[in-house]
């Protein structure tokens, strides 16, 4: 029969066979009749060698172990991810909405933009038909040239009115200059007077309050001085003040009366010096005539010259209207809720489609438990729900100045008898850094997912955000 001893296995036979022999020959010479009457033969066996362990088992522990290892790394990473950073899934990006509406009434001609395309700061978003405020600026522009002619006819008239009449008889132009001066100045006069009658009225009101309070003030230290609660001296005070303000109160109403004496005096120079004027035209009617013409056509000449800045404020305001029917963005940003369209009828302040702005930003609502370590201008690592294959960096800007629970139409009233004390959110509010954003500009709508995690351990610094950046 065919051994299926390996060479090891029969190499430790052999070497097993020949220790037993060497025994047994030993044995032998200890006892040789024991050896002589039965000799005895003893047959190796052969010995079991230890099986090896299975392969499948080895890979089975190692990749166990690989495992454990890879499990105790990640638990150390994320156990020190949460001691260095604080991370809410209760926030979301928000932005300006500028509602664009038309400030006056008119038809659409022209939509130029279309929902969600990007817009820059002045560009042309809709045009309403010019014609009817083209024809207003025409019209304003016509009646400005009008008003020039006639200005113009009118000046032509006063100097040769005034000519002829320097002309005609300089005496009695004399007479009637020298009256229109001194009317002017006796009005010049009444005018002063009543602002000194105003004067005066306002100081004796003054000076009647300042006497009732002295007044007011003696009655009630006289009273206490009587009852032995003031000194003498206070009394005496009180009654000095009484007295001087008394006369301060007289010193008024007297300056009160000579300022109506003072108009009575000018309204009476005015009446002179318009009888003075009546005269001196009365002396020469042809002269006479001639200055008051000069007058009228001086008046004119203001009525027109007043009708030329009315003119003109008309086409300011009529070419105003016509540049409004060119509606442009406030704003750069992204055009959304359009729902103008060409050949609608619009009226100023109507809605007819919103802009979001550039500069969006994230409003993650904390736990007031997770703020204590974060501080504005520290990093902050943005996922977006909607763009989960990228991470955008941002920076702390400012905390709101109460928590959402306060800010809402029914807030929380603590003061009862079962409160519960539930932690509050505070909002914090988050700036996009402008190199995180590249290329996602327009993927940055407002209202969007979104989980933050401030960086602990980062330092404060706002240089880079989006918002410095625009």
């Amino acid at each position: 029969m065919q051994s299926n001893w390996t060479p090891e296995q029969k190499s430790g036979s052999a070497n097993e066979i020949s220790a037993r022999a060497s025994v047994i020959s030993i044995e032998n010479r200890i006892k040789p009749s024991a050896r002589l009457a039965e000799p005895e033969v003893e047959v190796a066996t052969p010995v079991q060698p230890r099986r090896p362990l299975p392969t499948k088992r080895i890979i089975k522990y190692s990749v166990g172990a690989i495992l454990l290892a890879i499990a105790a790394f990640a638990g150390t990473q994320w156990f020190q991810y949460l001691t260095t950073h604080e991370e809410t899934d209760d926030a979301y990006i928000t932005g300006h909405l500028h509602q664009v509406s038309s400030r006056i009434d008119g038809t659409v001609e022209k939509v130029l933009v279309d929902d969600n395309q990007h817009v820059k700061q002045g560009q042309v978003l809709v045009t309403l038909d010019p014609n009817d405020y083209q024809v207003k600026v025409d019209q304003a522009l016509a009646s400005l040239e009008e008003a020039q002619r006639q200005a113009k006819t009118a000046q032509s008239s006063v100097s040769y009115q005034d000519t002829d009449a320097q002309g005609q008889k300089m005496n009695a132009s004399g007479s009637v200059a020298n009256a229109v001066a001194s009317i002017a100045n006796s009005e010049a006069t009444v005018r002063e007077a009543r602002a000194n009658i105003l004067n005066a009225e306002s100081q004796l009101k003054a000076k009647q309050a300042e006497l009732d309070r002295a007044s007011l003030d003696y009655t009630r230290y006289n009273s206490l001085a009587k009852e032995g609660a003031v000194k003498l001296i206070e009394r005496d005070a009180a009654k000095r003040d009484y007295l001087v303000a008394q006369e301060n109160r007289n010193a008024a109403r007297d300056s009160v009366t000579q300022a109506n004496e003072k108009m009575q005096e000018a309204e009476q120079s005015v009446n002179t010096s318009k009888a003075q004027l009546t005269q001196a035209q009365a002396q020469i009617q042809l002269a006479k005539a001639s200055a008051v013409q000069v007058q009228v056509d001086q008046a004119k000449l203001s009525t027109d010259l007043a009708t030329i800045d009315k003119a003109k404020a008309a086409l300011d305001e009529a070419k105003l209207n016509l540049s409004y029917t060119r509606i442009v963005a406030p704003v750069s940003g992204r055009v959304g809720k359009k729902t103008v369209e060409e050949g609608h009828r619009v009226q100023p302040g109507e809605p007819l489609l919103a802009i979001t702005s550039d500069d969006p930003w994230v409003v993650a609502n904390y736990k007031e438990t997770q703020l204590a370590k974060i501080q504005i201008g520290q990093k902050v690592e943005i996922r977006i729900d909607a763009l989960p294959d990228h991470k955008f960096e941002g920076r702390v800007l400012s905390f709101s100045p109460a928590s959402g629970a306060s800010f809402a139409v029914l807030p929380s009233d603590n003061a009862t008898g079962n409160f519960t004390k539930i932690v509050q959110r505070l909002p914090v509010k988050i700036l996009f850094t402008a190199e995180s954003v590249k290329g996602y500009e327009d993927r940055l709508a407002p209202g969007l997912s979104v989980i933050s995690s401030v960086d602990l351990t980062s330092k404060p610094s706002m240089v880079g955000t989006l918002a410095e950046a625009n």
